[in-house]
Order: structure tokens, then sequence, then C-alpha cells
């Protein structure tokens, strides 16, 4: 029997790796001669660096950055296939995790953090970067980004802009002839599953804004400011990404934009891209049962998360093989996920834990749960 582990990470308890260990644990219980293969997963968000690296065999790098309010911190990033690709989440230098209530500002926050990672990675011999976009604490654009790599965006008078979403109303020409021309032979990949445009009711500020401690006054302000970058983009750099369908522009404030517009980049969804780097499709081909997982599980599964992409592409290249999910907390509407490739859906929480509890004992209770359900399939 061929069994094949592939969890997305578990939040706030256990990664994707540790997540697969645990559930080949609990199986090697009751079935302890079946053919094991662990290959742990992500969408795009947090977790997908460590997945990759992991999977891939690859090496986690830091870099002293700049993070949203222009703190000095440190954030890793990963390269894999001996170098010649960089995966970065956008969140480890410019992620909500640096702020709180107190110091949150969407008119001054930056992604510059972020582009000084791309930076390292080109210089690293990076040809290829997968920038995950999830978690941001910006609503810039990625202007912040494209200064880090060079791009000058100046004001009327020819003064460079501070930092942040609400200097952008001020942004008059973008000078991008100090990037570097090396950046433009970089295949970069967005990981967003974010389809929003950049400005607008359903745009950037609208959306994510008030998350990020945006008012209704400052959302009006960053929408306007967003919009006048966009038009700036579309004529000084023949980009138009104000309104751009399905590109994720709006995705981490708009970072989605900033790559589109001042890099070489494409958008692909999340857990696609982990499938193709860690060659999933022809690892499963000949799989009797596939575990995935991750810490919640419910209708909102089917946009892209990572237990719906596995399933999916399990059933295209082995219709037979049965799809079994693990979740700390199962949802509401989760028959909605059974057309599309899960067989079957578990929880591993044993009965009415609190959180703390529940997420300090995720490794014991994966292990429990995924040996009962070997004892029915042995």
């Amino acid at each position: 029997m061929k069994i094949v582990l592939a969890p997305d990470s578990f939040k706030n308890s256990l990664t994707a790796k540790e997540a697969a260990l645990a559930m080949q644990r609990g199986l090697e219980k009751v079935i302890p001669d079946a053919n094991y293969l662990q290959i742990p997963m992500a969408d795009g968000g947090e977790g997908t660096v460590q997945s990759l690296v992991d999977a891939k065999d690859g090496e986690l790098l830091s870099e002293k950055v700049i993070d949203p309010l222009g703190n000095l911190v440190t954030a890793h990033y990963g390269m894999i296939d001996h170098g010649s690709v960089a995966v970065i989440e956008m969140a480890e230098a410019s992620g909500i995790q640096y702020i709180n209530k107190n110091t949150q500002n969407p008119y001054i926050a930056t992604t510059y953090g972020t582009g000084q990672l791309i930076n390292a990675a080109v210089n690293k011999g990076a040809k290829t970067i997968i920038i995950g976009l999830g978690g941001s604490a910006t609503n810039d654009g990625g202007a912040g980004m494209a200064q880090a790599l060079g791009a000058n965006l100046l004001d009327k008078h020819g003064k460079e802009l501070s930092f942040g979403g609400a200097e952008l109303i001020n942004l008059a020409k973008i000078d991008t002839s100090d990037m570097d021309a090396s950046l433009s032979e970089v295949k970069i990949i967005i990981a967003s599953d974010v389809t929003n445009p950049l400005v607008g009711k359903d745009g950037a500020s609208h959306v994510f804004g008030p998350q990020k401690g945006a008012t209704p006054r400052m959302v009006k302000v960053l929408d306007k400011a967003l919009e006048n970058y966009a038009n700036i983009i579309k004529r000084d750099l023949n980009r138009d990404v104000k309104l751009t369908p399905g590109a994720g522009a709006g995705a981490a404030g708009g970072l989605g934009a900033g790559l589109l517009a001042f890099t070489n980049a494409k958008l692909q969804s999340g857990v696609d891209i982990v499938l193709e780097y860690t060659k999933f499709k022809e690892q499963v081909k000949d799989a009797d049962y596939v575990f995935t997982g991750e810490g919640k599980i419910d209708f909102q599964t089917k946009f892209g998360k990572t237990p719906i992409g596995v399933a999916k592409a399990v059933k295209e290249v082995n219709p037979e093989a049965k799809v079994i999910a693990i979740a700390g907390t199962v949802g509401e509407r989760t028959e909605e996920l059974y057309p599309l490739g899960i067989d079957a859906i578990f929880s591993c929480v044993p009965g009415v834990e609190d959180l703390e509890t529940a997420i300090k004992e995720s490794d014991q209770n994966i292990q429990k749960i995924i040996a009962n359900i070997g004892r029915l399939i042995k």
C-alpha cells in the first residue's frame, strides 16, 4: 500500500512537515508495512517557504530588512533547486505581525523590506522568484518594494516620495533608469488567489485596509492615492494595473500591482505552484491513499486552499485513489467539497477543547484520529 501525506501547516501549531510526520506516526501504528511518502504542502500563504524548502531539501536564509514601520528586522527566505529558485513570503518582511492596534498605520506602512528580500535573492543568483502575498500590513501598492529595487517615485518637484500608501497621492513621475537591468531577466511568480482589483469598492484599500487599521476616511484617501499611482504607472511604464481582471492586483495592499508593474511577474495559484515544484502529480499516480489537511476546513476551502488543490491533482492522475482530509476545525458546508475530489473529512480535535489546548496537543490528536482511520483502510 502506498500512502502519500500532503498536509498544509496547522496554523500556530505545526508546520506542514511536522503535520505530515504526525500523520505517518499515527498510521505506522496500525499499518507498519505501507510505503509512506511525505510531501509538505502550502497555498502561497504562511508556511510556503518552509514547505518548499522541506520538500525540495532547500536552504533557509536570513536577511536584515526594513519592516512596515521602518524598523530593522531579520526576515527569512528560501533557496531551492540548487539555488536557481528563491521562495519569499512578503509577510516575512512586511507582515501584519509587525504592527499592533497602537502602531498600525496604513498611511505610512511600506513594502520596502520585501524589495530588499527580492534583491537578496537576485544577488544569490536566483533566476526564478516565487513570492507569496499573504499577511500584509501594508497598503502602498508595492511602491516601497519598487523603491528598494531602484525605482524612483518622484513628486512634482522631483523629490523622492516618503514611504507609505498615502504618499502616492503626490506621485508625479516614475523613473526606473536606476533599477538593476538583470532584474528583467528574473522570472517572478506571484503566489496569490486574491483576485481583487487595485482600486474601487472591491480594491485593496476598501476590502483589506480596515484589517490594517484604516478608518473609513483613510480608506478613501488610500484608494485615491492608489488610483493616482495606477494612472502614473500606465503613463510612465505602459502597464495597466488599476483594474487588471483576475491578476490579484489588490492582493497584499496592492503589492500584486507593484510586482506586475515593475517586474517580470506572472500570477499563479499558490497551491498549484507547490504542486508543480514538488512534482506532486508524478508522485501520486500509484498512490492508494492521500492524506491532506490544515487547521480549518469549510466551504471556503474550495477557493484555492491546499486540501482542494491536493484533491483535484490526485483525481486528475489517479481517480481511484482516496483523498482523506484532517482538520482541527471542520466548519460549515463541507459537503460542497466532496464533488471536488475529497472523499472524507475528519476533525482531529477529540472533543470540546479550548484553542490553546487544541494547538498544544495537535501532534497527538492527529496521530490518534489517523490511527483510527488506518484501522478502517488496512
